[in-house]
């Protein structure tokens, strides 16, 4: 496992992340991205990551050279053949991610494994963008990687056991706990996140209390660290209007039907922290 070789497509929060703890845990790491911008900027958020591990004792001096020493960052995908691993974290885009699985199907090993940190796109439907749907699995980690503890494991229909057995392993060398999900949208942390997230978006359209009530009422009167208006625009509002549509097309109850409030924030481009403005203001 020491010896193990991850390419990790996507290098946003989400992949930064993942490829920060894979060197943490003394892995080899290719990070792929598009555009040599989008790479510099999350080698940047690996590096300064693993600073700060440093600098809270998770590693010395010398384990923090030697992560640094596994990075490899490329803008092609087959410059990570023969990889054991392959994780896509890229933006919530069906069609993005099959294109990307069949460049992955040519790039890892055979017998390897295919894995998407996708958090609502079914499994079984981008394994079939593949010659090896058995090797394909969900890994869903959650944000930020190097600090939330879990990893949700999503078997496809066709996933075979050693792949399931395989990112298991993996997600215990990269310190996570895991939970194991059926292939059905959301899976499980979604399939509840979303729908809470999207009711305090109604309660907030509805006039039931401003923005700020809302979450400190949820924070206070439920022991949650944030509110939900707060928590959605942590984790970014396309991000929770994409997960809501494919709960309501995936399930066809009305009850996950997208607020229209949401949608209107993210039609103005309010779409929470990581631009300043979404639910509350940056």
């Amino acid at each position: 496992m020491a010896d193990q070789h991850i390419v990790v497509v996507g290098a946003g929060q989400m992949g930064a992340g993942i490829a920060q703890v894979a060197l943490q845990a003394g892995l080899e790491v290719t990070l792929v991205d598009v555009a040599q911008a989008f790479l510099d900027k999350g080698a940047e958020r690996v590096r300064g990551g693993l600073k700060k591990a440093l600098e809270k004792g998770k590693l010395d001096e010398a384990q923090h050279k030697a992560a640094l020493s596994r990075l490899r960052t490329s803008t092609r995908v087959a410059d990570g053949k023969g990889a054991d691993v392959g994780i896509e974290a890229v933006t919530e885009n069906e069609e993005l991610k099959r294109k990307i699985f069949k460049d992955l199907d040519a790039a890892v090993r055979p017998g390897g494994v295919l894995a998407t940190n996708t958090s609502s796109i079914p499994i079984t439907r981008i394994a079939a963008a593949t010659a090896r749907a058995d090797a394909v699995i969900g890994m869903h980690f959650m944000n930020p990687v190097p600090l939330m503890a879990l990893v949700e494991v999503i078997r496809g229909a066709a996933t075979g056991d050693a792949t399931y057995e395989a990112t298991r392993a993996l997600a215990t060398k990269l310190g996570k706990t895991i939970v194991t999900s059926r292939d059905f949208p959301g899976f499980i942390v979604n399939r509840i996140l979303i729908p809470m997230l999207n009711e305090a978006c109604f309660a907030l359209m509805e006039g039931l209390g401003t923005a700020q009530d809302i979450d400190t009422a949820m924070k206070l009167g439920t022991n949650q660290p944030m509110g939900p208006l707060q928590l959605a625009d942590f984790i970014g509002l396309d991000t929770c209007l994409s997960i809501a549509e494919v709960l309501h097309r995936g399930l066809g109850d009305d009850k996950y039907r997208p607020c229209p409030l949401l949608r209107q924030y993210v039609d103005a481009g309010w779409l929470g922290k990581k631009n300043g403005r979404g639910f509350h203001t940056y």
